[in-house]
């Protein structure tokens, strides 16, 4: 499966993708059982998934976009994604709920990729062999990391066997699609083994890999306990010492690292994720989510209860959104190219940013072949920095 644009490098004075019928599709599953402390998504803590209030909100939510006619969806999807919150946590019947809400016309054909998020402890086997027979085709398993003490730190629910169990009800489901998450750059003090983390992720040999470093946001109980003195994040030197083992082991073994937290065996890339690095329009359903018509970015409200409410009275449950203006839409470009093994192309840079380009080869933070430039794994460290240096000079 493959998307147009999906390795093609960038010319930054291209124009952004035409605005047409939406084939890539955000769902949103709220609920966890329980937040993590270091979460700051939109997220609401039940037991169980209530999943009739949540095909029942988006049902609202389609019928509101349908009347009001610009985001509209084409008769077939490339791309589903359901993610969270936690997806596994509304049980076996949930995605076929879906199916049905938006139509098993536009899903059934080989093409599309269906992914849904899982985590190990609610990843049972009935809810792999449903989700299968439903149509979902690809699943992101939440792992994090194999260490008992830092998975009890990060409040997850599964044990070190859970993990390796969950990637088992995969593959006897049938799922030859599938992604782990791992995090890095947790507390120093938490004494987490990274190498046997990735030892134990290589041997499992999943098509896909992604690694996160973890945020501390201001708004969660990591980083109120941050702000008070009670935990210390990971260095600067210790996430990047992390990354970039990870970065070289995972290359090692024949993965290749194709966007700055992404790893895939040839031909397993997410479709999904990389409809966002290519500025294609998608839409977001369900609390919390972003959908995107170039120039429109809207989002939508993120409190269940009051997404529940607006749906129910049939109005849209957006919270706000904006226009987007040519120098946000050119800066977006630069990093969305630089983020990813896409890249920019050469002759589309000005001489001035060409010279700096050839700074960042001197110093090893980028490459340039056959007249494509892209960023190293020590240069994806200092992404943020490196667009906006280059954007300051466009």
């Amino acid at each position: 499966m493959s998307l147009p644009g999906l390795l093609d490098p960038v010319a930054l004075d291209a124009e952004p993708p035409e605005a047409s019928p939406i084939r890539s599709v955000y769902v949103h599953a709220p609920f966890c059982f329980r937040r993590c402390g270091y979460c700051d998504y939109a997220v609401t803590v039940a037991q169980t998934g209530d999943v009739a209030a949540w095909l029942a909100g988006l049902a609202g939510e389609v019928t509101a976009l349908e009347d009001e006619g610009i985001f509209v969806l084409d008769s077939v999807l490339d791309t589903l994604y359901v993610g969270g919150g936690t997806p596994s946590l509304l049980g076996p019947e949930a995605m076929a709920g879906l199916g049905e809400l938006l139509g098993y016309d536009r899903l059934e054909h080989e093409d599309l990729e269906w992914t849904a998020e899982a985590n190990p402890e609610s990843f049972t086997p009935e809810v792999a062999q449903a989700w299968r027979e439903a149509g979902v085709n690809r699943i992101s398993l939440g792992l994090q990391t194999f260490h008992e003490p830092s998975l009890a730190w990060m409040g997850r629910l599964h044990g070190p066997a859970g993990g390796v169990a969950a990637v088992e009800n995969v593959r006897r489901a049938g799922f030859e699609n599938y992604s782990v998450d791992l995090i890095f750059g947790l507390p120093e003090r938490l004494d987490r083994p990274w190498s046997d983390d990735l030892d134990v992720v290589l041997r499992m040999e999943p098509p896909h890999i992604s690694l996160y470093g973890l945020s501390v946001e201001a708004n969660t109980p990591l980083g109120r306990s941050v702000a008070e003195g009670k935990e210390t994040p990971a260095s600067e030197t210790r996430c990047a010492e992390e990354y970039l083992e990870a970065a070289e082991r995972l290359a090692a073994a024949g993965y290749e690292h194709y966007e700055v937290s992404n790893f895939a065996r040839p031909g397993f890339q997410a479709l999904h994720n990389s409809v966002y690095w290519t500025g294609s329009p998608y839409l977001g359903l369900g609390n919390g989510s972003h959908s995107y018509l170039h120039p429109r970015r809207r989002w939508n409200v993120r409190d269940w209860a009051e997404y529940v409410r607006l749906t129910g009275e049939g109005q849209l449950p957006m919270d706000d959104e904006e226009i987007l203006e040519p120098v946000s839409v050119r800066l977006e470009r630069v990093w969305l190219a630089l983020r990813t093994r896409r890249g920019v192309r050469h002759d589309s840079l000005p001489d001035e940013a060409r010279d700096l380009v050839r700074k960042w080869v001197a110093t090893d933070l980028a490459k340039c072949d056959a007249g494509i430039c892209r960023l190293t794994p020590l240069g994806w460290l200092s992404m943020d920095r490196l667009t906006l240096d280059l954007d300051g000079i466009l």
